[in-house]
């Protein structure tokens, strides 16, 4: 009698997961430097030196936390199961019409913000209102994909890059000043 073989282990591959979550931002047509437009936004009245160059670092940065990449590959996957009609109807309904009542695109979206403190709240919550940018456009029901997590996502990442900057800078200040710091690798 033949054995069965044995089941192979799950073993995450960390780079794959890195790589297939910036391959799906730039499928969804989202480009790191409208990330970085947002964070420059939030922070450029608090940092007026602030560069492009430091926004878009503070956002791959925030990129490559894992928590980061399973909401982003978990909120595309939904958008775009919604674009398919794959979803439970009603839930299908809320998801392709980003029903106002419907917050769990909020939620994910904290999970990305939660990483970087209340300051990644504020953040989140003032570019989620005004939707500046990219923001606006994802939220364009008019021009066809359905983008109910990922826009909420997108301000997530350029609200918790926002945050790090605001607590890298703080740590700066500290050091400048000779006073002892808190770890900031964050």
């Amino acid at each position: 009698m033949e054995q069965p073989k044995a089941k192979v282990p799950y073993s995450l591959n960390s780079k794959k997961v890195a790589d297939t979550t910036m391959e799906w931002l730039q499928k969804r047509g989202v480009k790191l430097s409208e990330i970085a437009e947002l964070v420059m936004l939030l922070q450029q009245k608090y940092y007026p030196g602030l560069t492009m160059e430091e926004c878009i670092h503070n956002v791959e940065q925030v990129l490559s936390k894992r928590e980061v990449q399973n909401a982003v590959l978990t909120g595309i996957q939904l958008d775009i199961l919604a674009e398919q009609g794959l979803l439970i109807p009603e839930l299908q309904d809320m998801i392709a019409n980003d029903e106002g009542l419907y917050g769990v695109d909020e939620i994910l979206a904290f999970s990305i913000v939660n990483v970087y403190g209340s300051i990644g709240f504020t953040n989140y919550g003032y570019v989620d209102k005004l939707k500046p940018g990219v923001l606006e456009r994802l939220n364009d029901k008019s021009l066809g994909p359905v983008n109910t997590f990922l826009d909420d996502i997108i301000g997530a990442i350029a609200a918790s890059a926002s945050s790090r900057i605001a607590h890298r800078k703080q740590a700066e200040r500290e050091k400048e000043r000779g006073e002892e710091t808190m770890d900031t690798d964050r």
